[in-house]
C-alpha cells in the first residue's frame, strides 16, 4: 500500500503542509470500507476527514503521512489490515472503522500493541463499555447514546405506548434497548417489539401490520442504509402514518440517502447526534466547505470523519508525536464543532455530545430537516468499563 499524503487522499481537498522535520512527521492509518456494502459510508468519512485536516491542520507544521486500507466490512480482513498498519507501516495512530464487527475483531490487537484508535463510526456499546481500552477513543456515537434521549423526549411529548422494530443483529438490539429502557423509565410502555432478519427482509408489510394491530401510539424503529430506504418507502405506501406515526433513530432518514426516500420520509421524526441544519457557526462553515469540496450536503458520517481529523489535530497541537503521547492527548480532547460542544469522557473514552430531534420535510432542494429539540449532552454509563491507566515509559 503506497504512502499517501493528504494531498492525494481525496480529490475534494488539498492540504499544503508546511515543511516539517523528521520529528514532526506522523504516520496515520485510515482504516475504512472502500468496497462492499458500506463503501459509501467509508467514502463519506474519508471526505470529512480530508476536509478536517485541511481546515485545522494547515498551520500545524506536521507532515501527516496516510496509509489507506480497506476493511471490506469483514472482521478477518479488517484484522489483517490493522496488523499491517501496526507491524509493517508502523503507524502512530489509526482512524476509522465503520463496522462494529470489525471493531470487535481489532480491539485486542490495538490494545495489546498500544496503538491509539480513533473510532469514526462503529457504535457497539461494548467498545466503550466492558471492552473499553485506554487506546480506543470514539468520536462518533454509541448505540445506546443516540437513542436513550429520544425515549425520554417521546414520553415527555405525551406518547404513552410504542411498538418497536429493528434488524436482528447487535446494533439493532442495542439501539432498541437504549430507547426502550429510557422510554419505560420515563413512564411509557412498550406494547410489542420485533426484530427482522438482517439484510434479508424484503417485505416489511407484515411487521408494519402487526405494529398497527398493537394499538400503540407510535412506532419507533432503527434501520440504516438500504433497509432504511425500503422500510420508509413501504411504511408510506402502506398508509401506516395515518394512525401510527413513525419515529426512529436518525440513521433511518440519514442525509446520505434521504433523497432516495423522497416524500415517503415526509413527517418522520428521528433523533441523532448530527443533521446538516443544526444552527451554529461551526456547522454553517462545515456545510459550506463540504458542499464546495464535494458538491453534496454532509451526513453524520462526514461530520464523524471531520471531527476525527480535528481530534487528531488537537492532540498533535499538544506536542504529541508518538503512540503513547497521542493516546494520552486524545482522551483530553474537547472542542465546539458542527455538532455543538464535544468532549471525551475519560471514564469510557466515548464522546459526550448533544442529541438532536428533527423532522424530515420537503425543502426547495429536496428533503431537509427541521430541528425540533436539542437534547442535553450526557456521558454514557460505564457499562462495565473499568478503564485501566495508560502505561507510561
Amino acid at each position: 500500500m503506497k504512502r499517501a499524503t493528504l494531498a492525494t487522499l481525496a480529490a475534494a481537498t488539498t492540504l499544503a503542509l508546511p515543511a516539517a522535520t523528521a520529528a514532526d512527521t506522523v504516520d496515520i492509518g485510515l482504516l475504512l470500507p472502500f468496497s462492499g456494502v458500506y463503501a459509501s459510508l467509508g467514502n463519506e468519512i474519508e471526505a470529512g476527514f480530508a476536509l478536517g485536516l485541511a481546515t485545522y491542520g494547515n498551520e500545524l507544521g506536521v507532515e501527516i503521512i496516510l496509509h489507506r486500507e480497506d476493511t471490506e466490512v469483514t472482521p478477518a480482513v479488517g484484522l489483517a489490515r490493522t496488523r499491517k498498519l501496526i507491524l509493517q507501516d508502523d503507524v502512530d495512530a489509526i482512524v476509522g472503522i465503520v463496522s462494529s464487527g470489525v471493531l470487535g475483531a481489532v480491539r485486542d490487537l490495538v490494545d495489546g500493541a498500544g496503538v491509539p484508535l480513533i473510532v469514526a463510526n462503529a457504535g457497539n456499546d461494548e467498545a466503550t463499555g466492558e471492552a473499553c481500552s485506554p487506546w480506543i477513543t470514539r468520536v462518533s456515537f454509541s448505540n445506546g447514546q443516540v437513542n436513550r434521549p429520544m425515549g425520554r423526549w417521546m414520553a415527555e411529548q405525551g406518547i404513552e405506548t410504542v411498538y418497536t422494530l429493528a434488524p436482528d443483529y447487535a446494533a439493532g438490539r442495542q439501539m432498541i434497548e437504549g430507547f426502550a429502557g429510557a422510554f419505560t423509565e420515563a413512564g411509557g410502555t412498550i406494547l410489542g417489539s420485533d426484530f427482522t432478519p438482517f439484510q434479508q427482509t424484503q417485505d416489511f408489510g407484515p411487521y408494519i401490520a402487526q405494529a398497527q394491530a398493537s394499538g400503540a401510539d407510535a412506532l419507533f424503529v432503527f434501520y440504516a442504509g438500504g433497509e432504511a430506504i425500503s422500510f420508509v418507502n413501504q411504511y408510506a405506501s402502506f398508509g401506516a402514518g395515518d394512525d401510527l406515526p413513525l419515529y426512529g433513530s436518525g440513521f433511518l432518514t440519514s442525509q446520505l440517502y434521504v433523497d432516495a426516500q423522497g416524500p415517503s420520509a415526509e413527517g418522520v421524526i428521528t433523533a441523532l447526534h448530527y443533521v446538516p441544519t443544526i444552527d451554529n457557526p461551526e456547522n454553517a462553515a462545515f456545510v459550506a466547505a463540504f458542499r464546495d469540496a464535494t458538491g453534496r450536503t454532509p451526513s453524520e458520517y462526514a461530520v464523524q470523519g471531520y471531527d476525527a481529523a480535528r481530534a487528531l489535530v488537537e492532540a498533535l497541537e499538544t506536542g504529541a508525536r508518538d503512540r503513547e503521547t497521542l493516546g494520552a492527548a486524545l482522551r483530553q480532547v474537547s472542542f465546539d464543532g458542527p455538532r455543538g460542544a464535544l468532549a471525551i469522557d475519560p471514564a469510557t473514552n466515548n464522546v459526550v455530545q448533544p442529541i438532536y430531534v428533527y423532522e424530515t420535510v420537503t425543502g426547495e432542494g429536496g428533503m431537509t430537516q427541521i430541528v425540533l429539540a436539542q437534547l442535553p449532552a450526557e456521558a454514557d454509563p460505564v457499562n462495565g468499563c473499568a478503564m485501566p491507566s495508560m502505561p507510561t515509559n
